[in-house]
């Protein structure tokens, strides 16, 4: 300024002077009131001095809106810049990256408040409403046995008690050539398999020979052999839609209750197994299951398997920085990918030629040429978390908006909720403002920098 002219001075502030006034009003006096109401109490009208700053260290809302910020500080920038490098390095190698960046940046159009409905439906509990669970059911289910009738159970006019642990067992021990009936209630008509078909009627079955002599002399003789069937029953819900039925018979509307598992256990060890057919019907050998109790095991009727709460208390932080990735690993894709761009490939094709692997390369000569660019896109990515609002906000159910709570959160829920404080939200502003100004001073020390190159 000395080596400007006077009159040259006048009109260059005055055309400064616009931009100052609008610097004035929107940045330094909000600044500057928040700073003065941060050392007032809830009413503005007592001198509090740092008791509202001690509140972010003793309230457990508080302290968790600070824990969750340093998580997301760290980890959210961090998982964006390494999927951004990634798919940067990967789209130059095949032939439709040009349409893979275009997908992958599309969410960035995507407003925050957009994203996180798209997302409060993905974390859906319900896996046929929530795709999330929906896909972990489905790798679930594919390696664990799900059950077949969970809630089943007997009613106390049915020959079946409990076991304990789930399991059911007859009242009797069974024997060779009676019917063994297996009635249960309380599946729902949408969990019976499809294939199920109307239950059989079970039947006593049984064959015997026998032979014999006398004479009046008294002396006589005799001889006899028997042999006995299978061990048949059937399992079948004893309902009748409509109503009409009787327990304990197989009504002609109720449902076999196929794929139930029936063990022969004797002395506490299962000694045969059976698997019930579409219409209930199910055969135990005679030689091994005569005189046993049968049991249904628990296994046929524990729960089914939901998948996971992902916006639970647990995984609600971790839930919500995946649906911050997706919005902004395009971001960093792009940024790294014109950095990469203008990478000298002969330096690439020179290490290849000496030698080295992709993996060599890339870790050698492409991450550290692109340093630069990383630091852009880290520190712009970290000063953006620290003002994450809308997501936390739309994702995380009301139940779980404590353990999602950020410091963003709550600031609005400090200065505009219920019991609004203006005093501590004002100090969670000005905390903000003093975790941003350390990421702003490096940012602008590296523009310098790159400015005096």
């Amino acid at each position: 300024m000395s080596r400007i002219p006077g009159r040259s001075r006048v009109v260059a502030a005055g055309f400064l002077l616009p931009a100052l006034l609008l610097l004035g009003a929107l940045v330094v006096y909000p600044i500057g009131y928040s700073v003065r109401r941060s050392l007032f109490d809830r009413s503005d009208a007592s001198f509090v001095g740092l008791d509202n700053y001690l509140a972010l260290v003793t309230d457990d809302s508080l302290r968790t809106a600070v824990r969750n910020n340093l998580i997301w500080l760290v980890v959210a920038p961090a998982v964006a810049t390494a999927l951004g490098l990634v798919f940067a390095v990967l789209t130059e190698r095949v032939r439709w990256g040009t349409a893979f960046k275009l997908v992958v940046f599309m969410p960035m159009a995507i407003s925050m408040l957009a994203a996180g409905i798209i997302f409060r439906l993905v974390y859906e509990q319900d896996p046929d409403r929530g795709v999330a669970n929906a896909v972990w059911v489905g790798v679930h289910d594919t390696f664990a046995e799900s059950s077949g009738f969970p809630r089943a159970r007997p009613l106390p006019v049915h020959p079946l008690k409990a076991a304990g642990g789930g399991a059911f067992v007859t009242k009797e021990p069974v024997r060779a050539g009676v019917p063994v009936l297996l009635p249960l209630v309380g599946v729902a008509p949408a969990q019976m398999p499809q294939d199920a078909r109307p239950a059989r009627t079970p039947h006593a079955t049984g064959t015997g020979t026998g032979t014999g002599t006398g004479t009046g002399t008294g002396a006589g003789a005799g001889t006899g052999a028997g042999t006995g069937a299978d061990i048949t029953g059937t399992a079948w819900l004893d309902f009748t839609r409509g109503g009409g039925g009787k327990p304990n018979v197989v009504d002609p509307k109720e449902l076999g209750l196929k794929g139930l598992r029936i063990e022969a256990v004797r002395d506490g060890k299962v000694v045969a197994t059976a698997t019930a057919a579409a219409d209930g019907s199910f055969s135990l050998p005679a030689d091994r299951a005569d005189g046993a109790v049968l049991r249904l095991p628990a296994s046929n009727f524990r729960e089914q398997y939901d998948g996971v709460e992902w916006l639970g208390p647990s995984l609600v932080t971790p839930a919500v920085i995946g649906a911050y990735v997706w919005m902004w690993a395009g971001f960093a894709m792009v940024l790294i990918g014109a950095g990469l761009a203008a990478v000298p490939r002969e330096l690439l094709e020179a290490a290849r030629v000496d030698g080295a692997n992709e993996w060599q390369v890339f870790r050698r000569i492409t991450v550290p040429l692109l340093a630069p660019v990383l630091v852009v896109v880290l520190v712009t990515l970290m000063i953006n978390v620290l003002k994450v609002f809308d997501l936390v906000f739309v994702i995380a159910p009301g139940s779980a908006q404590d353990d999602a709570n950020v410091l963003a959160l709550q600031l609005y829920r400090s200065s505009f909720g219920t019991d609004a404080d203006l005093g501590v939200g004002s100090a969670i502003a000005v905390v903000l403002l003093l975790l941003v100004l350390p990421v702003m001073v490096v940012n602008i020390r590296r523009i310098r920098r790159e400015s005096r190159r």
